[in-house]
C-alpha cells in the first residue's frame, strides 16, 4: 500500500487515481487497532503519515506546482524511496518470526506455574529466610481438535525485552515482538487422550537464557509425545517474572565466572556467593532446581487442581536436556538424581562430578569441533583456549565413561554456540551477526532436533530409532556410540 500510495504520488495518474495515496494512512491505523504496535514499523508508519500530508497539500495548491516546487518534488520522490526501502527491509530482517510445523501427531498444549521450594535457601538473596522459586512451562501433547489462538514465543515480554537487552548492551525494545511471534501451542488445552501417559522432561536454558530459548526442538518433542518443562531460574535466566510482579534479573559471567568454575575444576579455597560456601561450585545448587521441578510434577501427577495432569505424567520415564549452563546442570543432575533416566547436554564442558563417575543413564552430548569454535571467536570473540579445552576434552571424558549402548557423541561442524538455540531464526541476519556458524539456521536446527527426538525415543520410548545406528544423512556430521 505504501508502494501504492508513493506511486499515486509521483506518476501522472489521473485525478480520481491520486486518492490512493490517502490510503496508507488508514491501513497503517487498521494495523495498530487490529494486530499491535511493532517497532519494526515505524519508518512504515512515518511514511505513511508523510504521504497522506503530501496528497492534503497538493490538493490544496489544486496540484499546481512552481519551478521550485519542482526540484523540492524530485529531492521528496528520493527521500521517500530512500523511506520506503527502509520500512521495507526492516521488517524483513527483523522479521515476526514464525516456527516450522513441529510434524509429530500430535497438537501442543502449555500453561505456566510459579513454584516455591519452601526447605530450600535462596542462596543469591542475602535475607536468610528467602526461598528458592521458579518459574516453569510445560508443554504438553494436546487433543488436535482444540481450535484456539496459540500462545505467544515470550509470554511476559514486557519484562523480558529490557533485561535482555540490557545484558546485551543493546536497546530492550530490540525483542519486545517476541510477544507477537506465535508458538504451536494453545493455552490450557485439553491433554491427548489416546496414550494414559506421557514421558516427561525437563529443559535447562544458559546463562541468560530463557524458558522458551530452544522452541525448535521442544515443539519437535512434544508434538511426538513428549512433555516438556522449560525454568526460569532466579538470577541465571535473563530475567525471572513472577505473577506478583516481582522481576529478578540475571547476573552477568564475570559475577558467577569463579562459582561455574569451581564445579569443573575445583580449587582451595572454594568461592562463595554471599555467606554460602560452595566447594563443588554453583551447579550442585542448579541441579536441585530441577530435582525440584520433578518434585511439583510428581505432585501434579498425584493430583493436580484443574484435573489436567492427574495420573498423566510418567514420571518413570523422566529426562533432561540443556544447553550451554543449563547443560552442565543437566549433566550434574543426571549424576545425582536416579529418576532421571536420559540426559542429553549440548555444547558445554561437564563438572568434575560427571567427568570422575560418567553417567549411569543413557546420555547424548550434541556438540562441535575446536575448529568451529575458534570460527565463532574470530567473528564474535569470546571462548579462551583453556574454555574449548575444558569444553571438548571433559564432554569427551565424560562420553568415554558412558555405559555399554547408552553413550552417544554427535559433533556437527559449522555450529556456533548459539546454533544449539533458537537465536538464529530470529533474523536473516543471523550468520552476518553471528548467531549461526555456516552451517545455516535451517540446517543446524533439523540436526539437532532429528537427534534429540530419536536419543529420547530410544531412551525413554523404548525405540532405536534407525538415525542413531546408521551413517548420519548429513555429510558433515560424525556420531560416535558407546
Amino acid at each position: 500500500m505504501l508502494a501504492a500510495g508513493l506511486l499515486a504520488l509521483v506518476l501522472p495518474v489521473p485525478r480520481g487515481l491520486r486518492l490512493i495515496a490517502t490510503l496508507p494512512v488508514p491501513v497503517a491505523v487498521a494495523q495498530l487497532i487490529f494486530e499491535g504496535y511493532r517497532w519494526q514499523l515505524i519508518p512504515a508508519y512515518v511514511l505513511a503519515a508523510a504521504i497522506g500530508a503530501w496528497e492534503v497539500v497538493s490538493i490544496g495548491r489544486g496540484g499546481r506546482s512552481s519551478p521550485r516546487g519542482r526540484w523540492l518534488t524530485v529531492v521528496t520522490t528520493l527521500a521517500a524511496g530512500v523511506a520506503f526501502a527502509v520500512s521495507v527491509a526492516i521488517p524483513v530482517l527483523v522479521p515476526v518470526f514464525r516456527f516450522p510445523d513441529p510434524g509429530g501427531p500430535y497438537a501442543i498444549g502449555t500453561v505456566s506455574y510459579h513454584w516455591r521450594d519452601h526447605d530450600r535457601r535462596e542462596i543469591f538473596d542475602g535475607d536468610p529466610a528467602a526461598r528458592r522459586e521458579l518459574m516453569a512451562q510445560i508443554w504438553y501433547p494436546a487433543e488436535s481438535s482444540v481450535e484456539a489462538e496459540t500462545a505467544p514465543y515470550v509470554s511476559d515480554v514486557d519484562a523480558f525485552a529490557p533485561a535482555a537487552g540490557k545484558l546485551l548492551g543493546i536497546p530492550g525494545f530490540v525483542f519486545s515482538h517476541f510477544g507477537k511471534v506465535r508458538t504451536h501451542g494453545v493455552e490450557a488445552a485439553p491433554v491427548a487422550s489416546d496414550r494414559p501417559r506421557y514421558p516427561v522432561l525437563v529443559f535447562a536454558s544458559g546463562l541468560n537464557g530463557f524458558r522458551q530459548s530452544n522452541m525448535f526442538q521442544v515443539e519437535q518433542l512434544v508434538s511426538r509425545g513428549f512433555v516438556v518443562v522449560g525454568i526460569d531460574q532466579p538470577h541465571i535466566s535473563a530475567v525471572t517474572a513472577f505473577p506478583d510482579g516481582r522481576r529478578i534479573p540475571g547476573w552477568t559471567k564475570d559475577r558467577l565466572v569463579h562459582v561455574i568454575q569451581q564445579s569443573i575444576t575445583p580449587k582451595e579455597p572454594a568461592p562463595a556467593i554471599g555467606d554460602t560456601e560452595l566447594p563443588r561450585g554453583l551447579f550442585p545448587y542448579l541441579a536441585e532446581d530441577i530435582s525440584f521441578v520433578l518434585d511439583e510434577l510428581e505432585r501434579l501427577n498425584d493430583w493436580d487442581p484443574s484435573g489436567r495432569f492427574t495420573g498423566r505424567l510418567d514420571i518413570d520415564r523422566a529426562g533432561a536436556l540443556g544447553i550451554s549452563l543449563g547443560a552442565v546442570t543437566v549433566g550434574q543432575v543426571c549424576h545425582a538424581d536416579p529418576r532421571l533416566k536420559a540426559c542429553l547436554m549440548m555444547d558445554a564442558a561437564m563438572p568434575a562430578d560427571v567427568v570422575r563417575d560418567g553417567l549411569e543413564q543413557p546420555a547424548m552430548w550434541l556438540t562441535r569441533d575446536a575448529d568451529s569454535i575458534l570460527l565463532e571467536r574470530n567473528r564474535s570473540g569470546g571462548w579462551p583456549d583453556h574454555e574449548i579445552r575444558e569444553t571438548l576434552d571433559t564432554q569427551r571424558a565424560a562420553f568415554g565413561k558412558s555405559k555399554p549402548g547408552n553413550g552417544f557423541y554427535i559433533e556437527t561442524p559449522g555450529m556456533f554456540h548459539l546454533n544449539y538455540t533458537d537465536a538464529p531464526a530470529w533474523t536473516p541476519l543471523a550468520q552476518a551477526l553471528a548467531l549461526s556458524g555456516p552451517i545455516g539456521a535451517q540446517r543446524g536446527h533439523e540436526i539437532l532436533a532429528a537427534y534429540t527426538v530419536a536419543f529420547f525415543e530410544h531412551a525413554l520410548d523404548g525405540g532405536r530409532p534407525p538415525l542413531l545406528d546408521g551413517p548420519p544423512p548429513w555429510d558433515e556430521v560424525a556420531i560416535e556410540r558407546r
